[in-house]
């Protein structure tokens, strides 16, 4: 897997892409964050007995696309009270949780992620997997492993994220004064 730390920070990444009342809001930015990790509470399956290449086991249902649907579905559902545009923040709170299987599958260890469970309970891997695997636990992270481990997310995601969230950026500054020099006459709106 990634590092939850890495996890994090895309989910975050994620997040500035979102609308500019959405980023004000604390819950967004939590749930942003959280979803984001939340993929790997199925490593509790660990100290459980679960086997790994199980259902339930590391990288599973809860790596799933259909996990991440319906856990996106929830959080708009919930956060909905506040925002109007539900189905646009499930849309990017589905890329947040969705990222995190897309990067345990870019790493260079573990069985693969079951992307289509419950219907299909193969483990995949991408055909370029740069990120080194991350060990399960604090104290085997913090070791010279670890820092090797946060080099290559570095390079290969928290710098790319970073460029997205800058081109982000500048497409919302493009259409904000894009709209300003273009304003909708009363028949258009």
């Amino acid at each position: 897997m990634a590092s939850l730390i890495t996890h994090a920070f895309v989910g975050a990444a994620v997040g500035q892409t979102g609308a500019v009342g959405w980023r004000k809001d604390w819950r967004y930015w939590c749930l942003m964050v959280t979803i984001s990790m939340l993929p790997d509470i199925d490593s509790l399956g660990f100290f459980m007995g679960i086997p790994y290449g199980s259902f339930w086991g590391h990288r599973g249902f809860t790596h799933s696309l259909l996990f991440a649907l319906i856990i996106a579905l929830l959080c708009a559902a919930w956060l909905s009270g506040k925002f109007r545009s539900r189905w646009e923040l499930a849309a990017l709170f589905f890329l947040a949780i969705a990222s995190h299987g897309l990067l345990d599958a870019m790493t260079n260890g573990g069985l693969g992620v079951a992307f289509f469970s419950p219907f299909d309970l193969h483990r995949y891997f991408l055909p370029w997997r740069p990120i080194l695997v991350s060990p399960i636990g604090v104290t085997r992270f913090l070791s010279a492993r670890g820092l090797r481990i946060l080099e290559s997310e570095v390079i290969y995601v928290w710098c790319p994220a970073l460029v997205l969230v800058g081109l982000a950026g500048l497409y919302q500054i493009y259409t904000k004064h894009r709209s300003k020099a273009f304003p909708l006459s009363n028949a258009q709106k």
